[in-house]
């Protein structure tokens, strides 16, 4: 097969056109090579596989998308501009990388007639907003965001109308969408798009949901990235990393070569024409956890600032039920984060990443998004 994989040089796309390389397949990549991620001026990084082709440009520019499409049979969809905070005031950018990006790839997709075979588009757990929660009586319950006038409390957790704990369950696909920062709105319209779309010209399309991914290539030097590597920045560089609220908010940390053997799945996957899976490890890990476990495998006697401080729009509690993937596509997350961390620390080390992390907490700040 001939298969375009969007984002093919950034920290996911890059470990999946390796696989896919390694599988025999031709790859071609079309990326923009975003400065935030890839630095000012960049090239083509060294992770690159020489084994697979290059375009760069943007996934808007309908003339770059005609000129990656040709002669592709599958599509791979992981461009995206990232970061939920940064999204919350860079809002027509988010919209117009994300919505309209995936909106003029699909509509040249359309354009060829019968040539696509299959598509995939990379969704995230951002959607969900809150996870999925138990009730006292053991009913399950869909919280919405918690009251700001709570938050200004120090009240962390969810509770009922009645003023009882909810408690965080594996979230399922199921669970109605709440996404509550534009991010997640436009992974929302990623995942609703490509849907939609392969539905009504019969091809078929499968849609993962991410949950937070970490791994090697991820970029250290951008602050709005997954927190493993800001909070690797942060350490490298003597600086105690930021942690808002009490720290013990939970989330599903994902190995990066578990979402390529995901996505591969889903490629092959016959049944999995039109699903949605999460793709997750079903264990929750309390955010302090990740920055006391960086810190300790660097051996850094440093400690998470943890702040008191919450962001608009943040969850407390959302980690996957992976049970749906593992019956649709047979796919089971096999890396345990204590294990997997150490990939991160051996990335770490070779880099010099300047901490952003400071710049972009006062940023938000400033713009009364943290408080």
């Amino acid at each position: 097969m001939k298969i375009l994989v969007t984002g093919g040089a950034g920290f996911i796309g890059s470990h999946l056109v390796d696989a896919l390389v390694a599988d025999g397949q031709r790859v071609r990549v079309l990326d923009s090579l975003d400065p935030q991620v890839h630095g000012a001026n960049a090239d083509w990084p060294s992770h690159a596989n020489p084994k697979a082709e290059y375009v760069r440009g943007d996934v808007r520019d309908a003339e770059v998308a005609r000129r990656a499409l040709d002669g592709v049979e599958v599509v791979i969809h992981d461009a995206a501009a990232v970061g939920v905070a940064q999204s919350m005031y860079e809002i027509v950018n988010y919209v117009s990388a994300n919505s309209l990006g995936a909106a003029v790839l699909l509509e040249e997709i359309v354009a060829r007639g019968a040539g696509i075979q299959r598509l995939v588009v990379a969704s995230s757990m951002s959607i969900y907003g809150e996870g999925a929660y138990l009730d006292a009586d053991g009913k399950m319950a869909s919280p919405g965001l918690r009251p700001e006038e709570q938050l200004e409390k120090r009240q962390w957790e969810l509770f009922d109308s009645a003023g009882r704990l909810l408690r965080p369950i594996g979230t399922p696909e199921t669970k109605p969408l709440q996404p509550t920062s534009v991010y997640a709105v436009s992974k929302r319209d990623h995942e609703e798009l490509f849907l939609a779309v392969g539905n009504a010209y019969g091809i078929p399309t499968v849609a993962l949901r991410y949950f937070n991914v970490y791994g090697s290539r991820q970029a250290l030097s951008n602050p709005y990235t997954g927190v493993a590597a800001i909070f690797s920045s942060s350490l490298l560089n003597g600086n105690r990393p930021f942690v808002t609220e009490d720290g013990e908010q939970t989330r599903d940390f994902i190995h990066v070569s578990d979402i390529v053997r995901a996505n591969l799945a889903a490629l092959s996957c016959e049944a999995a024409g039109g699903r949605v899976c999460n793709v997750g490890t079903g264990r929750p890990t309390t955010i302090r956890r990740v920055a006391e476990l960086l810190a300790e495998r660097l051996g850094k006697k440093i400690t998470p600032d943890v702040t008191g401080k919450f962001r608009a729009g943040d969850i407390r509690h959302c980690f996957a039920d992976p049970s749906h993937a593992k019956r649709v596509l047979g796919f089971e997350a096999k890396v345990r984060l204590e294990d997997g961390i150490d990939e991160v620390i051996e990335f770490a080390r070779k880099q010099k990443p300047r901490d952003l992390a400071e710049k972009a907490n006062r940023e938000l700040a400033r713009r009364g998004l943290t408080r």
